[in-house]
C-alpha cells in the first residue's frame, strides 16, 4: 500500500481503465507503451486504492468507479496517460477509460477522454516557442529585405555602367 500511496502522491494525473476482456498479450503491449512514456500501469483492489489515496491526501473514492480497472499513473504530463489509453482503446474495443484523477479530484470518463484531446506539454511548449520566435523572424526578414533591395539596385547600376 505504501508503494501505491507514494505513486499517488507523486502523480500529475491518474486514468482508470477497464481492461476486462482484453487479452494478456494486448495488456502487455499497453504496459510496454506506457513504460516507454514513463507511466505506471497498476492493478489494485478498490479498498487498497482507497487506503492509498487517503494516505496520499487525495479526495478519491474508487468505489464510485464501476467494474474492475487498472490504475494508470502519469508523473510528468497530465495528458500523456489519457492520450495513450484513448489511442489504444480505438484499436482495442475491450479497453474502456472509466474515469480518472486530475489535480487531486475525481473526473468522469468523458472528462478524461476530453483531456486526451488536449495537446501535450511538449506540444504546447513548442507552440509557445514558435509564437515567441515569429515576430523576431519577421523583423529579421524585413531588415534582410531592405538589404536585398539595396543590393538589387547596386547590381542594376553596375550592369548599366558596364553595358
Amino acid at each position: 500500500m505504501s508503494s501505491l500511496a507514494d505513486k499517488l502522491g507523486r502523480m500529475c494525473s491518474v486514468v482508470f481503465a477497464n481492461y476486462e476482456g482484453l487479452p494478456v498479450k494486448d495488456i502487455e503491449a499497453l504496459r510496454r507503451e506506457l513504460k516507454v512514456a514513463g507511466i505506471d500501469y497498476t492493478v489494485a483492489k478498490k479498498t487498497l486504492l482507497g487506503l492509498a489515496a487517503k494516505a496520499a491526501h487525495l479526495d478519491l473514492n474508487p468505489k464510485e468507479v464501476e467494474g474492475n480497472f487498472a490504475v494508470v499513473i502519469s508523473y510528468e504530463d497530465e495528458v500523456a496517460a489519457a492520450k495513450i489509453l484513448a489511442k489504444f482503446a480505438k484499436d482495442h474495443e475491450a479497453l474502456r477509460v472509466v474515469g480518472g484523477v486530475l489535480q487531486g479530484k475525481m473526473i468522469s470518463s468523458a472528462m478524461t477522454l476530453a483531456l486526451a484531446k488536449v495537446p501535450s506539454k511538449k506540444e504546447l511548449l513548442g507552440l509557445l516557442v514558435g509564437s515567441l520566435n515569429s515576430p523576431i523572424f519577421g523583423f529579421v526578414n524585413v531588415l534582410a529585405g531592405n538589404l536585398r533591395g539595396l543590393l538589387t539596385v547596386m547590381n542594376a547600376i553596375k550592369d548599366k555602367k558596364t553595358a
